[in-house]
């Protein structure tokens, strides 16, 4: 793992964001990590976040199913309501 401190991440950014593209980058002070720089694809991987944005219906489970008509039913009764 790459690793620079935070004067190199003020000084060197363009290198320290280079580093962060191939992988995290410890960023340390006085030789202590402090910081961890990541791409948000890594980010959200790690947070168990999908970067996918768009869902096919047949791909989704039976519970994500009736969540999304369950919310889609809200919305539609929601409205009607400003009729």
């Amino acid at each position: 793992m790459a690793s620079f401190t935070l004067t190199d991440l003020g000084n060197k950014s363009g290198e320290v964001v280079e580093a962060a593209f191939r992988g995290p980058v410890d960023i340390t002070k006085r030789g202590k990590r402090k910081f961890v720089l990541l791409t948000a694809e890594q980010f959200d991987r790690l947070a168990g976040r999908s970067a996918q944005r768009a869902h096919r219906v047949e791909d989704l489970s039976a519970e994500e199913c009736e969540e999304l008509l369950a919310g889609l039913d809200a919305v539609a009764r929601d409205d009607h309501r400003d009729d």
